[in-house]
């Protein structure tokens, strides 16, 4: 048999040295750091830039240790190649969240969906769980306490956006499992924006259950003949027309309004009532949840019930968002908001005067998202004042 006389030359320091980590050694190679390296996001040229160089510094012959291993790796990509950037290692490897049954696999996106409760923009709540991930990984951490975790997201709000902000994340995680739920109804004219604001903000807080009047007024109008109530049967910027001569107000559009929001707020009243039955948290929304309209003190003691107004007061933007709206759902008959825009902001006004009465927020909808951020906060902040919570104790 022929024997080769080939020799395969050995790259300095490559088959020599041996990187110890605790029980366990194996021999340093540069394929196995580049693969690592990509691991962290580094593309596969500036991982070989990285592991040439730290081939170079790793002394030709011995052992080192892991750790050692790690900190040179860090120092020549910080020092020698600033402009590359580096996820923590151990990107790989799962981290628990508690302990035995109660464990789950750590979660970036979890994580910064509950930071959404302290009315952080959805990138902002993003890149402070990336921290917190990116923490926890330098440091090695493979399970970490719900309490440590959640310290940890407090500490990180205060640095970045204030005591009141993270304040807000630890009140709402104490309603996360409530004693009694948390209702929030959105009130506001047709056109303010109140289902896409609702959709998100339970979204944001976690809330399962998201109701809208249209659908309690659908339900009613199958069950309740017109002819007993005809002003449940047509929208609530025309309902006037069903009604008789006489006027409680000055507006007839009002009339009517008020008429079909005093019918459809028996059913509102029954999805709050079903709320408190199932203790089960719920955003309402809808045109009929007026100021005044549902006694709210008769849920003090079995539900948070948080009312807010949504509203549009720049006329000409109002006109503008119907016009567009028309063009867009010619099959909903959208035009017919364009021709009854005169009503809509006769009702606005007449539900702004109730909620300045009866001190319910009200909400300038010039921006969905800004409106979203300002619902939870409001909410969030309401909650803490009703009850003296030892907010502390939630990280301790």
């Amino acid at each position: 048999m022929a024997t080769s006389n080939t020799t395969t030359e050995t790259p300095p320091g490559s088959s020599r040295v041996t990187v110890s980590d605790g029980d366990h050694q194996r021999p340093f190679m540069r394929g196995i750091l580049v693969h690592s390296l990509m691991s962290r996001d580094l593309s596969f040229d500036d991982a070989l830039r990285v592991a040439e160089l730290v081939r170079s510094r790793i002394k030709p012959e011995g052992v080192i240790k892991r750790s050692e291993l790690a900190e040179i790796i860090e120092k020549v990509v910080t020092e020698d190649f600033p402009e590359i950037e580096m996820t923590a290692p151990n990107a790989l490897v799962e981290i628990e969240v508690g302990e035995g049954r109660d464990a789950a696999p750590f979660s970036k996106g979890h994580l910064s969906q509950s930071l959404l409760a302290s009315a952080l923009d959805p990138s902002d709540a993003f890149e402070v769980a990336r921290e917190i991930e990116n923490d926890l990984r330098w440091k090695g951490v493979r399970s970490v306490q719900r309490s440590v975790l959640r310290r940890m997201a407090h500490d990180a709000l205060v640095n970045r956006f204030g005591q009141r902000t993270a304040d807000r994340f630890l009140c709402w995680r104490h309603y996360q499992e409530p004693e009694r739920p948390v209702v929030l109804l959105i009130g506001g004219t047709t056109g303010a924006g109140k289902t896409s604001v609702a959709l998100e903000v339970a979204l944001r807080l976690g809330i399962g259950r998201v109701l809208s009047t249209d659908s309690i007024r659908q339900v009613m109008r199958m069950l309740i003949p017109r002819e007993l109530v005809p002003a449940l049967h047509v929208s609530s910027f025309d309902a006037y027309r069903e009604l008789p001569g006489s006027s409680e107000t000055e507006n007839p559009a009002v009339d009517g309004f008020i008429a079909q929001a005093s019918a459809v707020s028996l059913g509102a009243r029954a999805m709050i009532d079903r709320a408190v039955e199932e203790n089960a948290s719920l955003v309402l929304d809808g045109v009929p949840l007026v100021p005044g309209m549902i006694d709210l003190d008769a849920y003090a003691n079995v539900a948070d019930v948080i009312p807010v107004v949504l509203a549009r007061l720049d006329e000409e933007a109002f006109a503008s968002h119907f016009q567009s709206r028309a063009g867009r759902e010619r099959r909903r008959d959208s035009a017919r908001y364009v021709e009854n825009l005169g009503a809509i902001l006769a009702i606005q006004e007449y539900l702004l005067d109730l909620a300045d009465s009866h001190d319910v927020p009200i909400i300038d909808n010039d921006s969905v998202d800004q409106s979203v951020r300002r619902v939870i906060a409001h909410t969030v902040d309401t909650l803490g004042k009703k009850r003296e919570l030892d907010l502390l104790s939630l990280i301790q």
